[in-house]
């Protein structure tokens, strides 16, 4: 009997793996990983290969989802599916899991630093006051759908943060900037006459977590529209009320205009 083990990576690069992950994955027969919901720094996948002393096999979305190909060899062998972030963020994950235990195949999970944590923390906001986290896409033609920003004018006015995960699409080298998230909630703002941005609406930008370079930025949604954050990956989150606490770290930490603190 083999199994099938679970390993987040953690952010930015190779360095971000736990030392519970990295023993495990050694001790494991084949090494899979995913580039769907998230990336590491160029060059951190190659660098772990040398770590572990084994060869990686990339996986799209397509293969975790469809292809029973991770099944069948976890099914004989162990195997370690390795996740930039945490390993069990993505539903395509759990459903992976799922289908795993109901054949039987033990798994395991090993977890690793997420955005989930890690922006929050970036940026000096309280993690119990964030709502539902929503993902912004990528615009395209005849496709424009709003769900995302009422969800996030939902928790605005619920008095709860929102964290904007971006759009990645890993087989176009695309990855959603900051610059251009905003402009898309800007854009449907604009046509459903909403409330959630105004130009002086404090937007705050994490962009490269977990990288040496990291930015943490903060400032008004007519400025930051047109910032440089340098490369991906970006998030995107938009503040609520905020404790005094955390305008003071927003101030401090990420360059906020100081007029919030008032």
């Amino acid at each position: 009997m083999g199994k099938l083990i679970f390993i987040g990576l953690g952010l930015g690069n190779e360095k971000g793996i736990t030392l519970k992950g990295l023993e495990a994955a050694r001790h494991c027969e084949k090494l899979f990983i995913e580039n769907y919901t998230s990336i590491l720094e160029e060059g951190s996948i190659q660098r772990l290969e040398k770590l572990l002393d084994k060869p990686i096999i990339m996986l799209n979305r397509a293969d975790v989802e469809t292809n029973g190909h991770i099944i069948q060899i976890a099914e004989e062998k162990t195997v370690a599916f390795l996740v930039p972030g945490d390993a069990m963020s993505a539903t395509t994950h759990v459903d992976l899991r799922l289908r795993a235990e109901t054949i039987g195949i033990p798994t395991e999970v090993i977890h690793g630093v997420s955005v989930f944590t890690a922006i929050p923390s970036l940026l000096g906001l309280q993690n119990y006051k964030f709502g539902r986290t929503i993902t912004i896409p990528l615009p395209e033609p005849n496709f424009k759908p709003t769900s995302f920003y009422e969800k996030a004018l939902e928790n605005y006015k619920a008095g709860m943060h929102t964290l904007c995960l971006l759009d990645i699409k890993q087989n176009q080298n695309k990855f959603m900037t900051a610059n251009e998230a905003l402009e898309v909630l800007g854009n449907i703002e604009k046509e459903l006459a909403g409330e959630l941005l105004p130009p002086e609406r404090l937007v705050c930008v994490v962009a490269r977590a977990g990288s040496d370079d990291v930015l943490v930025k903060a400032g008004f949604f007519k400025d930051m529209l047109t910032a440089d954050f340098g490369g991906p990956l970006h998030s995107v989150v938009i503040p609520s009320e905020l404790h005094f606490l955390e305008a003071k770290a927003l101030t401090e930490l990420a360059g906020a205009p100081e007029t919030i603190l008032q």
